[in-house]
């Protein structure tokens, strides 16, 4: 791991597609270090860098994680190469945050988890949610007993994004579907809330490609409580949530996994608090300080979301994946 006592923590920036822009947004706003981006394509990692001024342009992935300047890299690059560029940048010494989902497959994310052990470094998903203030003060709220005994979470993840098979979303070769783009946010959410999944269950429906673009899922959990998760990527739903406690509940608006309001409500409906989010830009600096937390302290894993837990996660979608007859052709499908 770099010495970041001496200077600031300087972020490197793997590819140049959308979520690459949301982020480097936020950490504009947040004011960090982004220190070089490097893409495929010189000219794309050019025009990147020009956008955002971040000093040093890599026309390759080996030589943006090779940067002497960098010491941590966000993988954005699609779900069927996060294991590559991450166990890249691991292999050149550098710290990792790793678009979700994490990897394909559970077997992917056990060989990064592997890889960063080794060396002594962060590799840590970027699960944007779990940092975001609303869902800091939720799980205050679980845990100081405010809902009593938590007996369900109820999530969607919807929306009506395209059908044409040639968009990345349906491209099995790049890990398409709504469930990994989609369905990990309320799965992760329930994980959150509720621990690992004990069980799963699941069904929906493929598209022309075979990707999935609907799911309905039942997640058991090891209290004994349930979850059950809708995701779609086809059409738009209320993209809210719910956390049911036999004392009370959380009604999380629209759009839920985004920075936005909630309230706690008793069982007969009397709101005992309410909260609003207020922040700026759209929240994506909130894992990259926390990350920088991490580093600054010597740790190597987070207690938001650890490595493990981004591990089982990937186990619970692996077997929905099976129930609802997703292949990917780049998937490692092993069992673990």
């Amino acid at each position: 791991m770099s010495d970041s006592g001496t200077h600031s923590i300087r972020w490197g920036i793997l590819a140049t597609g959308g979520i690459a822009h949301a982020f480097t947004q936020d950490l504009r706003t947040a004011g960090l270090d982004i220190a070089a981006v490097g893409s495929r394509r010189a000219d794309s990692a050019r025009e990147f860098a020009e956008q955002y001024g971040i000093p040093r342009a890599h026309g390759s992935y080996e030589d943006l994680v090779a940067d002497p300047d960098v010491d941590i890299v966000y993988v954005a690059s699609p779900h069927s190469h996060h294991a590559a560029h991450a166990l890249l940048a691991l292999e050149a010494g550098k710290n990792v945050l790793i678009e979700k989902a994490v990897t394909l497959d559970a077997a992917e994310a056990i060989a990064i988890r592997d890889a960063a052990a080794e060396r002594g470094l962060l590799a840590m998903e970027a699960m944007w949610t779990r940092y975001l203030p609303h869902m800091v003060r939720i799980r205050e709220l679980v845990a100081s007993g405010a809902l009593g005994e938590v007996r369900t979470v109820i999530a969607d993840h919807t929306q009506r994004i395209t059908d044409d098979p040639n968009h990345r979303l349906n491209a099995l070769e790049l890990g398409g579907g709504a469930l990994l783009d989609l369905g990990i946010y309320p799965v992760s959410f329930a994980v959150d809330i509720l621990g690992p999944a004990t069980d799963a269950r699941a069904l929906g429906r493929l598209g022309e490609t075979g990707a999935d673009t609907e799911a309905s899922i039942a997640l058991r959990h090891p209290s004994g409580a349930v979850s059950s998760i809708a995701t779609s990527s086809r059409a738009a739903g209320p993209n809210t949530a719910h956390v049911v406690g036999t004392e009370a509940r959380i009604d999380i608006d629209r759009v839920w996994y985004t920075p936005t309001s909630f309230r706690l409500v008793g069982p007969d409906g009397d709101v005992r608090e309410e909260y609003i989010s207020r922040i700026e830009g759209r929240g994506m600096q909130f894992q990259a300080l926390y990350a920088e937390e991490l580093l600054r302290a010597g740790r190597t894993d987070g207690d938001i979301l650890p490595f493990a837990e981004s591990v089982a996660i990937m186990q619970t979608l692996d077997d929905i994946r099976a129930q609802l007859g997703v292949v990917y052709p780049n998937a490692s499908d092993r069992s673990q």
